[in-house]
């Protein structure tokens, strides 16, 4: 694998998420859509304990990190989410599976923050707003996407969400100037001020034109020559 390939890659990290027209429905994106006032008391999220973890996949491997949350808070009265904006330092991302310092990271952390991707100098942080929050009925489901087999295929959508989702959780994701609306089940806990909320699913990184090292034609996947379009992310996010 050259080192191009190899470090385009890492593109698939991209902090964005995945959206659904309706409960049920197999997850898209949607253009944006107008961001919850908010009501009641406000927490603070608290960094130190609000992970953002990535994977990225090709059929020859498979690559995982994290992105820190800057800031952010949420709104809440009588136990139900009603507002909330998050701001992700793009800069501050990590590579897990690389050693820090080593020449491999370095390269792959100088090619993710250049206008290859991320454009890190124009736009160093992404943000996410809430537009919507709503029960998780019991007979929602999450749907699968079809992807390429190989020894690394993307984890499904059903496989990454929480065992036992209570919202769907919809919000605008603005990534280097690109704003989409997105939809996502989450396992969310509200108790004695602080509110706790869990969640996973992939999202199609060329949704935010971050399409460098796009997926390749069926010629160069029968060779496994290409980088998957699909991210998975999980959340573990708290406030209080």
């Amino acid at each position: 694998m050259n080192t191009m390939t190899k470090y385009s890659f890492f593109l698939l990290l991209i902090l964005g998420l995945a959206a659904c027209n309706k409960p049920g429905d197999s997850l898209e994106t949607s253009e944006a859509q107008t961001a919850l006032a908010g009501a009641g008391d406000t927490l603070n999220v608290d960094p130190n304990n609000t992970a953002i973890s990535w994977t990225g996949y090709k059929p020859t491997g498979k690559h995982v990190g994290k992105i820190p949350v800057s800031s952010g808070f949420l709104t809440v009265a009588n136990d139900t989410i009603t507002g909330g904006s998050f701001t992700f330092d793009v800069v501050g991302l990590n590579i897990e599976d690389l050693a820090q310092g080593s020449e491999d990271y370095g390269k792959l952390y100088g090619h993710l923050q250049s206008p290859d991707f991320f454009d890190a100098a124009n736009h160093p942080t992404a943000s996410f707003e809430i537009t919507e929050v709503i029960p998780y009925a019991a007979t929602d489901k999450v749907m699968d996407k079809q992807e390429f087999n190989s020894a690394n295929t993307p984890a499904s959508d059903s496989s990454l969400a929480p065992a036992n989702p209570s919202h769907w959780i919809s919000g605008n994701l603005t990534l280097r100037g690109t704003t989409k609306n997105i939809k996502f089940p989450a396992s969310v806990s509200i108790a004695g001020g602080v509110v706790s909320a869990k969640a996973g699913f992939n999202i199609d990184r060329t949704a935010w034109n971050l399409s460098y090292g796009n997926e390749a034609s069926a010629v160069d996947k029968a060779k496994d020559q290409f980088i998957y379009n699909t991210v998975s992310l999980v959340l573990d996010i708290n406030a209080k």
